[in-house]
């Protein structure tokens, strides 16, 4: 049940960043939240706080002139009936076909009714990728 829609969240947050789409992107998390990656740690507290942080990454994404983005795996597992973490491995590509990073992503998502949104995500070396008890699939 969740498999589906998960896919089509993730297929909804990849376009996001393709078109470095803020409100595509908004709507994929919940707030409070919190974005981890190696170098820092950042608290969203509300819709400016998540802009503010997104645009710096799109920033980043356009001056490394990124294509395209491959999920190269993706898995997820139940916590509770209103929670799951999935692990999503991804490639970052730019015009010149070059990869030009890779990471994996342990994403903490709470569902609500239909609705899922990310809560806390943490970025890592894709030497650390999980594989977890369900794996999906994130159509390019």
């Amino acid at each position: 049940m969740h498999t589906e829609k998960l896919q089509t969240f993730f297929q909804t947050y990849r376009k996001g960043f393709l078109d470095y789409d803020v409100q595509a992107i908004e709507k994929c998390y919940q707030w409070p939240c919190t974005l981890n990656t190696p170098d820092k740690c950042v608290y969203i507290e509300n819709l400016d706080d998540l802009a503010r942080e997104f645009d710096e990454i799109f920033l980043q994404l356009k001056q490394a002139d990124t294509q395209d983005i491959q999920a190269l795996k993706a898995s997820f597992t139940p916590l509770s009936e209103n929670l799951l973490l999935a692990c999503v491995d991804w490639q970052f590509i730019n015009s010149k076909s070059q990869v030009f990073t890779d990471f994996s992503a342990i994403y903490h998502i709470m569902i609500s009714g239909e609705e899922f949104k990310i809560i806390n995500v943490i970025s890592h070396d894709i030497s650390n990728s999980l594989a977890l008890s369900q794996p999906f699939l994130i159509e390019q």
